[in-house]
């Protein structure tokens, strides 16, 4: 008898059926089984990060010691002194649990297929030369610009001297959206909205300019900085809300709805803020600064010019900022020239978790493309992009095509083309972030985790 059928036998057995509720004569509110809520809409990863994280302890100046301690011994002690927990589950011993051999037959040929699909599967291979490379004249190699972003829309926006062209990846069509008219007023950086339908470009004299994608018109301009805006961030979960830092230290967060766009100014940082990334689910923001400082920032503090954490381990200016999209409130950073590693870190707990020496993500395989340009720590990365396995942090390989420093990554909507801007003025498209792998697509790990038949809710 195959799979399917034993388990379509043991389905209709009247011990296992919520049919048997019809014909009981106990009257229920409403017959079937219990609700089972749609896994699906949930954020797993948030949720154990949530779980397993040390909550922080609230201290009120208003109780002593003794008082904390009095409280702490009620809730922890009985009557007698001995420790306890209230409401601990302790779940009822296997020897306890009737056999079925059918049930049990199904969780073992399941447990055995699940062990097999998640064993190690093979390093993929890297591709032996890029997909295509385009010139970029005029590209300005400044680590503390911000050149390129690939939106959603499959258009990539660089800017070139005073000039921002679109190259459109679905057809190889350039359109010229702007040039500046002020020769020393160029672009200096760029960042397209999570849905794509705006474009905002900063300056090199502070203004922000927020564009139309679709009618290639200028919306409106926003202020908010004195000096040179050298990094944007859009928070995709609030599709409104808009970062910049700038040569003037300071980070400002804006309300393009607003006519008074400013929502709060933050200058925490002690040299040019060269660094902005809001995570993927929008409630941090991680800063760069050329002090080599990095900040984690909460929404809800910002305007008090409060952050969550303060990392401090990089000896180089931080531009290359990631959150991971595998792992919620992970974040790779990448120092400059003198510092030349990639750190990896716990945003919640804030804690170092990686040291090795521009990156992106893979969103399909647990990896991280680097970009390189000098170096001063000895290694032979220089000019290259590597590729590491994460979270082991181990090379699995490089790709070099620039005679001259990467100076930006950035990643397609896809997630399986990654384009680098060089300083030999070039733009290199590399399709190294392969599709998942037939074997992980074929058995979900979540979806065996969850199956009925290998943890069945009885």
């Amino acid at each position: 008898m195959d799979h399917e059928s034993r388990l379509q036998r043991l389905v209709e057995t009247d011990w296992y059926s919520p049919r048997r509720l019809l014909s009981s004569p106990i009257q229920y509110d409403f017959p079937g089984d219990r609700f089972i809520p749609n896994r699906s809409l949930m954020n797993l990863d948030q949720a154990h990060g949530l779980l397993t994280a040390k909550p922080k302890e609230y201290y009120n100046p208003k109780f002593n010691d003794a008082y904390r301690q009095k409280i702490a011994e009620n809730l922890t002690l009985d009557s007698e002194g001995r420790p306890f927990r209230m409401l601990v589950f302790r779940g009822s011993p296997k020897s306890s649990r009737n056999s079925c051999r059918g049930i049990d037959e199904i969780r073992r040929e399941d447990a055995e297929a699940l062990k097999n699909t998640t064993k190690q599967s093979p390093r993929r291979k890297l591709p032996k030369q890029e997909a295509r490379v385009l010139d970029a004249p005029d590209l300005i190699d400044n680590y503390y610009q911000k050149n390129l972003d690939w939106g959603n829309n499959n258009i990539l926006a660089v800017a070139l001297g005073s000039e921002l062209y679109l190259w459109n990846s679905k057809n190889s069509n350039v359109q010229k959206l702007l040039q500046a008219v002020e020769e020393d007023n160029y672009p200096t950086s760029v960042a397209w909205s999570g849905s794509a339908r705006n474009l905002v470009v900063g300056y090199a004299n502070s203004k922000l300019e927020l564009w139309d994608a679709e009618t290639s018109k200028l919306v409106r301009t926003l202020k908010g900085h004195k000096r040179r805006v050298g990094t944007v961030s859009w928070n995709n979960c609030n599709s409104h809300v808009l970062s910049s830092g700038s040569l003037d230290k300071s980070i400002v967060n804006h309300d393009v709805r607003v006519s008074n766009n400013v929502t709060c100014r933050i200058r925490t940082h002690t040299a040019e803020v060269c660094g902005l990334k809001w995570s993927n689910e929008g409630n941090l923001l991680a800063s760069g600064g050329n002090e080599n400082l990095i900040h984690i920032w909460e929404p809800s503090k910002m305007s008090s010019s409060n952050y969550l954490h303060r990392f401090n381990d990089h000896s180089a200016a931080v531009k290359a900022l990631a959150w991971c999209p595998h792992q919620f409130n992970v974040l790779a950073s990448g120092g400059g020239t003198k510092d030349g590693c990639i750190k990896i870190w716990n945003a919640q707990k804030g804690k170092c978790l990686h040291s090795i020496c521009g990156l992106e993500w893979n969103r399909h395989h647990k990896e991280i493309l680097s970009g390189h340009g000098f170096s001063e720590s000895g290694n032979d990365n220089n000019n290259k992009l590597c590729l590491w396995e994460y979270p082991s942090m181990t090379k699995i390989g490089e790709l070099k095509s620039h005679r001259s420093r990467v100076i930006e990554l950035s990643q397609s909507t896809d997630g399986l083309t990654v384009v680098s801007a060089g300083a030999d003025q070039t733009l290199t498209l590399w399709d190294v972030f392969g599709p998942p792998n037939n074997q992980e697509s074929k058995v979900s790990y979540l979806d065996s985790l969850l199956s009925l038949k290998i943890s069945p809710i009885r």
